[in-house]
């Protein structure tokens, strides 16, 4: 078995794991949902069990959903929507690293080339990568100085700075990180083609 089956295998492997992981996680949110709701009854040994297992774990969940005004029954459902966000980006970012491996293994087999050429795709994948946490980010109410994010801003910042400083605004909308993106794209091209 070659090196890209055997990834090929990995990968598929991952996948089938985080999905079973994520019906399981379902089928349990599903009984502590019903259990919550009153659809089934509250004192059932399953719902009992199922919910001495869940509920401590869903309890910071349902704070933030009480603070924001909602229902604390939609605890699970929120929290099985967190779990497929989850399952999809640990996809996600397994499958790029397994590309990455592939990349990585055929780039440094072809010489000095190669090796340019995957130190232009690691650097332009970082920056696009740091890019898109930025816009998330700003979506979300988390600290541009959180620990977690940090690297993000300090690495788009000096690119995204002068380009605010040009573009024109629109309202609220800041497209400096889209119109970065682009321009790195176009970079990046470019370097693979010298």
């Amino acid at each position: 078995m070659g090196l890209y089956s055997g990834l090929a295998l990995v990968s598929h492997l991952i996948r089938t794991v985080v999905f079973a992981a994520v019906v399981a996680i379902a089928v349990v949110l599903l009984v502590d949902w019903l259990a919550r709701t009153r659809r089934l009854n509250p004192f059932h040994p399953l719902a009992r069990g199922v919910r001495r297992v869940v509920d401590p774990m869903l309890l910071p969940i349902e704070r933030r959903i009480v603070r924001a005004g909602g229902l604390p029954s939609s605890a699970p459902i929120w929290a099985l929507v967190g779990a497929v966000i989850l399952g999809v980006i640990l996809v996600t970012a397994i499958d790029w690293l397994l590309g990455s491996i592939v990349t990585a293994t055929l780039a440094l087999s072809s010489g000095p080339m190669g090796l340019f050429y995957l130190l232009v795709r690691i650097t332009f994948g970082v920056l696009q990568l740091a890019l898109l946490i930025v816009v998330i980010v700003s979506w979300l109410p988390i600290s541009p100085f959180s620990p977690w994010v940090r690297w993000a801003f300090a690495l788009t910042e000096p690119i995204l700075r002068p380009l605010r400083n040009m573009l024109p605004t629109f309202g609220a909308l800041d497209i400096s990180p889209l119109v970065a993106y682009f321009a790195l794209s176009l970079l990046e091209s470019a370097f693979l083609r010298l």
